[in-house]
């Protein structure tokens, strides 16, 4: 059942209908927040969620004492639709962002969602802000946000026993300014993105949060990104600012495998996409003097896809890893890229069924 709390027809704002019209240059977005028609809503509360809810509000009704601001209970999730080229909407492997979501919520005792209600209300939103959805060829997409947080007013570290999932969306242009051409990334050993054994593998607002000023200090030297180490040992390569890293090496696609990593959809993708094109895979650690040895690189996620490395400073050796000497993307990487954007776009058949079409 689904409770429309709008109190005019979605499509009737004329506020939205402003920005749509006059405003919104496709081929031009940046990756941030635009308004659009409205977002979907469920509760948790006596012992099952309820019916999901159609708001065009941009606001919640939060307790002060909800566990959300108190103990850090907040999880969220990105993925994307496309405007394909035969006009359809795809959603990119919608069902694994839905399991990975009940994973965080486990991992921080919260309610899961089911998969069910995650797919259902991700095709409700969708379908609402479906004229916000980019058209084919623009390069791009609509960003969708699902988050869930505890909202149980209580002074007491314990997990809340209501919970809000909500989910947004916003047409969004590429994460990167310079798009897919190849950045310099450094590393710095003062700062550790999350703890050993700790929260990194799931998607909690708080890894996001202790990743700000290693990524502000970053971008102040001029770079794209931090490529962390491991914060155990300091030897092996950990992830890329917010996204997985991986390298291609004597022809194999190496990605970093540590239980403090957050399992990247895109790296997954990319790693079986490897596979199908008969490159072979190896999830391991990675030393940090093996960086002197691979040809290409890239840090990949939802908002970016691959973000090619041109190279990678360690700023507490000196040492400079030249990874693309002619400052272009390595082929590995520009295939890989090419081939992940043709199955989101329809241009290629999906033949690992990763695509939901939204009627």
């Amino acid at each position: 059942k689904v409770i429309d709390s709008t109190v005019e027809p979605v499509c009737s704002c004329l506020k939205h209908k402003i920005v749509m019209d006059k405003e919104l240059d496709w081929s031009h977005l940046s990756f941030g927040y635009i308004p659009t028609d409205c977002n979907v809503r469920c509760c948790f509360r006596d012992g099952k969620w309820g019916d999901i809810e159609v708001s065009q509000s941009e606001t919640i009704d939060l307790h002060i004492a909800a566990t959300c601001l108190h103990y850090g209970q907040e999880i969220f999730e990105g993925l994307k639709a496309f405007r394909g080229k035969d006009g359809k909407i795809r959603v990119f492997r919608l069902e694994e962002n839905a399991r990975r979501i009940i994973e965080s919520a486990k991992g921080i005792m919260m309610e899961p969602v089911p998969v069910e209600l995650f797919t259902e209300m991700v095709k409700k939103v969708v379908k609402l802000n479906e004229r916000f959805v980019p058209p084919y060829g623009s390069g791009a997409s609509l960003y969708i946000r699902p988050l869930e947080i505890g909202i149980s007013a209580q002074v007491g570290v314990k997990p809340a026993k209501e919970y809000m999932f909500i989910i947004l969306v916003t047409p969004v242009g590429p994460y990167f300014k310079e798009g897919f051409k190849p950045t310099n990334i450094c590393v710095m050993r003062e700062f550790d993105r999350v703890a050993p054994k700790g929260t990194g593998r799931w998607k909690v607002g708080g890894n996001y949060a202790a990743s700000l000023e290693a990524g502000e200090k970053a971008h102040s030297l001029g770079y794209s990104a931090v490529l962390y180490l491991d914060p155990k040992e300091k030897k092996y390569i950990d992830e890329c600012g917010p996204a997985n890293f991986f390298a291609i090496k004597d022809g194999k696609y190496i990605t970093p495998a540590s239980e403090s990593i957050l399992p990247s959809i895109t790296n997954k993708s990319l790693m079986q996409l490897a596979r199908d094109m008969g490159i072979e895979v190896e999830a391991r650690h990675i030393p940090i003097e093996e960086l002197a040895e691979i040809e290409e690189a890239a840090a990949c996620g939802t908002a970016a896809v691959a973000s090619p490395v041109a190279e990678i400073d360690d700023l507490d050796t000196g040492i400079k890893y030249v990874v693309s000497k002619d400052g272009q993307p390595g082929p590995v990487t520009t295939a890989l890229y090419n081939r992940l954007r043709a199955i989101q776009l329809g241009e290629e058949p999906d033949v690992h069924g990763w695509n939901t079409i939204i009627d």
